[in-house]
């Protein structure tokens, strides 16, 4: 099964090809705008229309053509061409400025959307029972499901210890927690994904057991390490978190000297396989895109 675009996004254009790309660094993917167009409106010339929309947009004053990246994808005659693309939350938006019959449906959908996130503010155990909801209907049982809910729940009390701690940025808290990764496992979280070939879904979701279990203790290690020696800053608090990170390199070596074999595993618990790996980080205009957002 060929499945390299975003479900949710993939099936609201019922089965009309979207051309997109995988972006392992930013883990989201790059639609093309065309494709998205043509999909949504009668335009013979879905190039001419996007065109003109994008054209109206920047006069209205919208950022959305700011977002634009230029991408090489192939066309239809097999050639590859620079093409405008925007990321699912672009996406999204853009379908919302498309004043199409056709663009309604997902119009509902996106407002039936922000409606449950509302709800949800209002009620989190909402937001909880969805997310029983989505496990069992995933197979899980209702143990691993409690174990999972526990392991958030764990996680939540590290990075709030982190932020005691001066941690404040996203990019930041992903630095300290390849940290705990790369110490116990040997791959950033990135590379993990990409070891166990899953892209957005969640990497927990996907791990054995034994998997999980090792990288709980590197957190709880870190945590209960941060609590004691209370490093401040990036810097020190990558150092505690290697040390977490060791605490489980070490359980591993001990159960794998045991086992007499890895307990890495590539075993993912999809029931769809990616086939095509497209690699943006090889894409200079992405990368330049990247070093640009960094250095804000």
């Amino acid at each position: 099964m060929k499945n390299d675009k975003l479900e949710t996004i993939s099936n609201l254009f019922e089965g009309k090809e979207i051309r997109s790309i995988w972006s392992p660094e930013k883990e989201d993917y790059y639609f093309s705008v065309v494709d998205v167009i043509g999909a949504l409106t009668d335009s013979k010339i879905p190039r001419n229309y996007w065109s003109d929309l994008k054209r109206r947009l920047i006069e209205e004053g919208s950022e959305l053509h700011e977002n634009i990246v230029q991408l090489k994808m192939k066309a239809k005659d097999g050639k590859f061409r620079q093409t405008d693309t925007l990321d699912t939350k672009g996406i999204l938006r853009l379908i919302e400025s498309v004043p199409s019959s056709k663009a309604e449906p997902f119009k509902l959908w996106l407002a039936q959307m922000g409606k449950e996130r509302i709800d949800e503010v209002f009620d989190p155990e909402i937001a909880v029972n969805r997310a029983i909801d989505y496990y069992r209907s995933k197979g899980y049982s209702d143990k691993w499901i409690e174990s999972r809910l526990k392991g958030i729940l764990d996680r939540k009390k590290l990075t709030d210890v982190w932020k005691e701690n001066g941690i404040k940025q996203n990019y930041e808290y992903a630095i300290l927690t390849n940290e705990i990764y790369q110490s116990w496992s040997g791959m950033k979280a990135s590379e993990y994904k990409d070891y166990k070939n899953i892209r957005k879904e969640s990497l927990r979701d996907n791990m054995t057991d034994l998997e999980v279990a090792l990288t709980d203790l590197g957190e709880v290690a870190t945590r209960e390490l941060a609590k004691e020696h209370k490093p401040y800053g990036l810097k020190e608090n990558r150092k505690v978190a290697k040390m977490g990170g060791h605490a489980a390199k070490v359980a591993r070596d001990d159960i794998e000297k045991n086992l007499g074999k890895s307990v890495i595993s590539k075993t993912n618990s999809l029931n769809y396989k990616y086939l095509d790996t497209n690699k943006l980080y090889k894409n200079k205009t992405l990368e330049n895109r990247k070093n640009k957002d960094d250095n804000e």
